[in-house]
């Protein structure tokens, strides 16, 4: 099944599974698009129904033209909850990954009563203060304007990063290169500006607040991530923190098996709490 909508600001969702079955929201990544999550969904089998959302500029799922940048993060928070009281009928699982995954966390916090428990991988809480988010703006901005000038440079700098060193090394790197090529430089620089960390609300001192069961997942080369994870846990409760061994920011990528054991069995065990 496949569901568009152009309202503000614009989603695309295609569901993997059965509508029957318990059902999993999947955010993803900066530069990627649902369809990154397919290969954990087709694992996950004939067990839950997979719904896996392109998030605005990304995928198909476009990007408006006007944006207050100021609300577009809860804007985007908003929109995914008024999606999935329409397409899933009674609480469902959730997963997202690094700009996904702060998306995610701000769902978990914002709406818990659409979801029964919460995966968040390599993603923080945004940050805690207005100057850092304002350096981050601008730093983001600069980032945009160099995606705009020259798209395939930006991706070459991009995954030059430390944090996706493990990445380069997976055999399916040049793949989801490839795939990234197919993106819409004008589309995702927007949404860099729109819904970079330095856009987000700081979620921090809301975490003490949350209501429902959190994994968080952190690649154990990944160490920045790892820190925050543990920050996160020593304020949220009901939360928990997995490090994967010998990955580093795309743990579900570089570790697949491992983390879709780690999710089933995170969500299996909260499914009725």
């Amino acid at each position: 099944m496949t569901y568009s909508t152009s309202q503000h600001p614009p989603l695309h969702l295609v569901t993997v599974g059965d509508s029957a079955l318990p059902g999993i929201l999947f955010l993803h990544g900066f530069l990627g698009s649902g369809r990154d999550w397919l290969p954990v969904a087709r694992m996950l089998g004939e067990r839950y129904c997979s719904l896996l959302v392109d998030l605005p500029g990304h995928g198909s799922a476009g990007m408006p033209e006007r944006i207050d940048h100021a609300g577009f993060f809860m804007q985007t928070v908003d929109s995914l909850a008024d999606l999935l009281r329409r397409q899933a009928p009674g609480p469902c699982g959730l997963a997202g990954y690094s700009m996904g995954g702060r998306i995610a966390l701000a769902l978990a916090l914002r709406h818990p009563e659409l979801f029964s428990s919460a995966v968040i991988v390599s993603a923080s809480p945004g940050l805690p203060t207005e100057e850092e988010r304002r350096l981050r703006r601008l730093g983001d901005d600069a980032l945009a304007r160099e995606l705009e000038q020259d798209f395939d440079a930006f991706l070459g700098r991009w995954y030059d990063l430390p944090l996706f060193a493990t990445l380069k090394a997976d055999p399916s790197f040049d793949e989801m290169l490839a795939s990234r090529r197919a993106g819409n430089p004008a589309a995702l620089a927007s949404c860099l500006r729109a819904l970079g960390t330095g856009n987000q609300p700081s979620l921090w001192d809301e975490l003490p607040g949350n209501r429902l069961p959190i994994l968080f997942c952190a690649g154990e080369k990944d160490a920045k991530f790892v820190e925050i994870g543990r920050r996160m846990v020593n304020l949220c409760p009901g939360s928990a923190l997995e490090t994967f061994p010998g990955c580093g920011h795309t743990l579900h990528v570089e570790d697949r098996a491992r983390f879709v054991g780690c999710l089933e069995s995170f969500i299996n065990n909260h499914r009725f709490s």
